[in-house]
């Protein structure tokens, strides 16, 4: 994730806070449920990428002896896992 977890809680008040000030949205639930729920929306979101890592990680396991000999380059084998990955899903990083 490239914004510390910290920061959420304060965008989603500030999201909110805009939203409702601009009338964009009209709360039908409390304002502190709703923020708690855009917080969940915005770290579920940010961890993507994260999770992504962490799976093609595991997918280059299965390399490990042949990037060991230096037979393969992992860096270049993460990247190029991660892009084939994004495309298939159609993932947004």
């Amino acid at each position: 994730m490239r914004i510390p977890k910290s920061w959420v809680p304060v965008m989603a008040r500030e999201i909110m806070e805009n939203l409702l000030k601009k009338g964009y949205v009209e709360l039908k639930a409390p304002r502190e449920q709703v923020t708690a729920m855009l917080e969940e929306l915005m770290l579920e979101e940010l961890m993507v990428e994260d999770r992504l890592n962490q799976e093609v990680r595991e997918i280059l396991k299965k390399y490990d002896s042949e990037i060991e000999k230096g037979r393969l380059d992992y860096r270049r084998l993460f990247e190029m896992t991660k892009q084939k990955l994004v495309r298939e899903r159609n993932i947004i990083l």
